[in-house]
């Protein structure tokens, strides 16, 4: 069975577990304080071209979401996301666990639009009954999104206007970042996030690493005592520079950028083959994830030999689903899944 179904079915790349072993039986200090977490830091900053930055090195993508959020916001306050938003819909409350509520507003191919964001915040204070209700003091957004759409630079400084105007913070989830910023189209740049976002991550656990995500935080507000919450909501590493020294790894030479451009490359490889087929697409994604729809027979035949993402019933002979490549898909893999597409 080849699967196409996440980008996060492999181990991680050669590289990383060749540096993981070379430096396997050195000592350094723990919980993220060793000079391989120091030189990935500094790194990103480069980067991000964010000098006063701080870059944080946590486990998993679910445990930086509610990290930052339960940082930035006082019990009373909640974050508005997309109602496809991953801290929505995917992790088991884990928002809500930290006290929050996640204030959903309708997507629109998984994004949501400055406007939007104006106008909820444009009837909430305009209520009389304001004090009663969950105070909106984040907007939460995810490039590449749920269904692998990408926010543009223009849409992002749009955001960040409607969150000065009413005092939020714009923050960024990341978990997919590379893909976004190598897909073709992308107009956003690290430098770019660091000047629209109060805080954002570059993912590692799909995007070639065994695990961990590096947030950024750009807003002063947000970098008091984080460390504190890191190690209270269980996001912080003993062994910390096994997370540094992976995001060393991936970013010293531009491999993260490479592995991300390999698996666009090969997404759009299968995106083609749809097209040629006459399958409609349910959104426009030029990132690592595709979603098809397909009639319910070819997906049959496809099942026999491809795992993928069954994304929902558009009639009752269609569904849409998700072909999801990686840093480690096999060309001859896409190759066979295009010939297999085309003889249907």
């Amino acid at each position: 069975m080849i699967r196409f179904n996440c980008d996060y079915s492999e181990g991680a790349h050669p590289r990383i577990l060749q540096r993981l072993q070379e430096t396997n039986l050195e000592q350094t200090a723990g919980y993220g304080e060793d000079p391989y977490c120091q030189q990935a830091r500094d790194l990103i900053r480069n980067l991000c071209q964010a000098p006063k930055a701080q870059v944080h090195f946590l486990v998993g993508g679910t445990q930086a979401n509610l990290t930052v959020i339960a940082a930035a916001l006082r019990p009373h306050q909640g974050a508005i996301a997309a109602d496809t938003g991953h801290i929505n819909i995917h992790e088991s409350g884990a928002i809500e666990a930290t006290g929050h509520k996640v204030l959903a507003l309708p997507n629109r191919d998984g994004k949501i639009t400055a406007e939007q964001v104006q106008a909820y915040c444009e009837a909430y204070w305009a209520d009389a009954t304001y004090e009663h209700m969950v105070q909106p003091k984040m907007v939460y957004i995810s490039s590449p999104t749920e269904v692998g759409t990408l926010y543009t630079r223009e849409e992002l400084q749009a955001l960040r206007q409607v969150c000065d105007r009413y005092r939020m913070y714009l923050f960024l989830d990341g978990a997919r970042l590379g893909y976004g910023l190598a897909a073709q189209g992308n107009d956003v740049d690290l430098p770019t996030l660091a000047q629209c976002c109060d805080a954002f991550y570059l993912g590692g656990t799909k995007q070639g690493a065994l695990f961990g995500e590096a947030v950024v935080l750009t807003n002063p507000a947000l970098q008091e005592d984080f460390r504190y919450l890191i190690k209270q909501r269980g996001g912080m590493l003993a062994k910390g520079r096994l997370l540094g020294l992976q995001f060393l790894t991936l970013l010293e030479d531009g491999l993260y950028f490479a592995l991300s451009r390999h698996a666009d490359q090969l997404a759009m490889e299968i995106r083609r083959a749809c097209q040629e087929k006459g399958y409609p697409l349910l959104v426009e994604s030029t990132t690592n994830q595709q979603f098809p729809i397909l009639p319910d027979g070819d997906l049959e035949k496809l099942q026999q030999k491809y795992e993928f993402s069954p994304w929902g019933r558009v009639d009752e002979t269609h569904q849409a689903v998700r072909f999801c490549t990686s840093w480690a898909t096999r060309e001859e893999d896409v190759q066979q899944l295009v010939a297999d597409i085309r003889a249907l």
